[in-house]
């Protein structure tokens, strides 16, 4: 289990539409999610698996969300700009393929003006398979301000996934974006989710056009995400 951790990664390409998720791998896939630990075994999720090839067309028609200054700024600020930077960081993403005007704050109101519409068929990227996690927002935790705990089990949820189609062989990309105002109005429509429940995001499953394809992965040492019985105290 912790080689599979480790080796886990986001499938940064893009997808094999022609390849698509076989139903058995479906079927544990979704067993993992089942068994997600959840507040309270509130199991407050469920999901719309979306295999057939028009509908995936129609969701990939829906215009995503508008670039915005606060993104690129907030973007910016978890880049660094070499591998050297990225390593001794220990944080962030590597920015090298960041478009020029995605740098300089002093151009971002002109960058999202001639930004043009993008629609979702960039975060599907060719995905023959998208698991779609919904949940009801009126349906909180106990004791649970502003639904924490309900949050952190779509994250359990959405780890069990993560691992289970990594351990078969199969690539993941997590987007948010399907969830992002007004898209998830549109995705709601397609693909038929009642108004009273909410988009978290989209696991966008299948075969990677470049696969084992590698990138820089970097993570705190375990000294410095650790403390024993007194914070700041280190192991």
């Amino acid at each position: 289990m912790l080689q599979l951790i480790l080796q886990r990664q986001s499938s940064k390409g893009g997808f094999d539409p022609q390849r698509p998720v076989d139903q058995e791998s479906l079927r544990q896939i979704i067993e993992a999610a089942r068994w997600t630990p959840t507040a309270h075994n509130m199991q407050n999720f469920e999901i719309v698996v979306v295999d057939d090839k028009a509908v995936l067309a129609e969701l990939g028609k829906i215009q995503a969300a508008p670039l915005t200054e606060q993104y690129l700024l907030e973007h910016l600020q978890t880049l660094s700009f070499s591998e050297e930077e990225l390593l001794s960081k220990k944080t962030g993403l590597l920015g090298t393929g960041a478009p020029e005007s995605w740098r300089d704050p002093s151009k971002f109101a002109q960058t999202v003006r001639e930004s043009p519409p993008s629609t979702l068929a960039g975060a599907m990227k060719g995905s023959p398979c998208i698991l779609m996690v919904v949940y009801n927002p009126s349906n909180r935790a106990p004791g649970s301000e502003n639904d924490f705990l309900g949050v952190v089990s779509l994250g359990c949820l959405m780890e069990n996934v993560w691992l289970a189609a990594n351990a078969l062989g199969i690539g993941v990309k997590i987007q948010s974006a399907f969830g992002d105002k007004p898209a998830e109005e549109e995705v709601r429509r397609v693909l038929g989710v009642p108004a009273s429940l909410r988009v978290a995001f989209g696991i966008c499953l299948g075969y990677p056009t470049m696969p084992g394809g590698k990138y820089l992965r970097v993570r705190r040492d375990s000294k410095d995400v650790s403390h024993h019985n007194r914070y700041g105290t280190k192991l």
